[in-house]
C-alpha cells in the first residue's frame, strides 16, 4: 500500500464490540457519533465506502452454543444483533447529512433491503454508504467472512478491519508487553502463525484473491480517514514475502 495513494472503494469491518464504548455492553451514541463524523470525512475524499457490522455488543453466537444453544439457532440470533448495530449506525450516518442505504443477508423487507450485489454497487457508484448487515445470511460463517465475501463481490481494493489493538502483534500485547507489532506481513505468515488477524476462512478468501486487510485501532481518532487515503498506519496484510516489523 503506497502512501498517499487513496483507495477508490474500501469496505469497513465494524466489530459490534466496537459499537459499546466503554458501557460493556449495547449501543454507545458517543461511539456512533465520532465513527459517523469519519466516514464523512471519507466520503467527502470521494471514496466510496460500504461497512460490515458485527453484532457482539448485544449477542454472541459461538459462546451461546458452547453453552448448550443449537448453533445454527445461535448465529441467526446473532445475525439479527447485527441489524440492530446497523440501523443504528444508519441513524448516526443520516443525521451527519449521509445518505444510506441497510442490506441484509436475511431478507426483512420492512426494514432494509436485501443483499443484491448489483444494487449495492449502483449505490455506492450513486455516493451512498452501503451498511451490510446480518451476516452471509448463513450460520456457522462469522461477520470476518462476511466482510471479506462482501468486499470482493463490490470489487473493494481494501479491507479495513477495525479492532481494539492498534495492528497485529506476533503475541497478545495486553498480556506480554514484549509483543512485537508487524508494520506488514503475509497472508501466509498469518494463517500459519495462527495470528488473530481475521478467521482462517475469510484471510483465505482475501489471500485467494489478492485484497489487502489493513488492521487498525479503532479508538485513534482519524484512523478511518487516513487509512482511506493511502496512509501507513495498523498492520498491512497482503502479498509480502517476509514481515516488517513496525520501528
Amino acid at each position: 500500500m503506497e502512501t498517499g495513494t487513496a483507495r477508490r472503494r474500501v469496505l469497513l469491518k465494524l466489530s459490534g464490540e466496537a459499537l459499546q464504548g466503554d458501557l460493556g455492553y449495547g449501543i454507545d451514541p458517543l461511539v456512533l457519533q465520532r465513527i459517523a463524523h469519519e466516514v464523512v470525512e471519507v466520503h467527502r475524499l470521494g471514496i466510496e465506502m460500504a461497512i460490515v457490522i458485527g453484532g457482539g455488543n448485544i449477542w454472541r453466537g459461538e459462546i451461546a452454543a458452547a453453552r448448550g444453544m443449537d448453533r445454527a439457532t445461535a448465529d441467526y440470533m446473532g445475525m439479527l444483533a447485527t441489524v440492530i448495530n446497523a440501523l443504528a449506525l444508519q441513524d448516526a450516518l443520516e443525521k451527519q447529512g449521509l445518505v444510506t442505504r441497510v442490506q441484509t443477508g436475511i431478507e426483512m423487507p420492512s426494514v432494509a433491503e436485501p443483499f443484491i450485489r448489483r444494487r449495492a454497487a449502483r449505490h455506492l457508484e450513486k455516493g451512498r454508504i452501503v451498511i451490510l448487515a446480518a451476516g452471509t445470511g448463513n450460520p456457522y460463517f462469522t461477520t470476518d467472512t462476511a466482510a471479506a465475501l462482501r468486499a470482493l463481490e463490490l470489487n473493494a481494493q481494501l479491507l479495513m478491519k477495525a479492532t481494539k489493538v492498534d495492528g497485529v502483534y506476533d503475541d497478545d500485547p495486553l498480556r506480554n508487553p514484549r509483543a512485537r507489532k508487524f508494520a506488514e506481513i503475509s497472508y501466509m505468515q498469518a494463517l500459519n502463525m495462527g495470528l488473530r488477524v481475521m478467521d482462517s476462512t475469510a484471510l483465505s478468501l482475501c489471500k485467494d484473491n489478492h485484497l489487502p486487510i489493513v488492521v487498525f485501532d479503532l479508538q485513534e481518532p482519524g484512523s478511518i480517514v487516513a487509512i482511506a487515503r493511502g496512509e501507513p498506519l495498523g498492520t498491512l496484510v497482503h502479498d509480502v514475502e517476509e514481515a516488517r516489523w513496525q520501528q
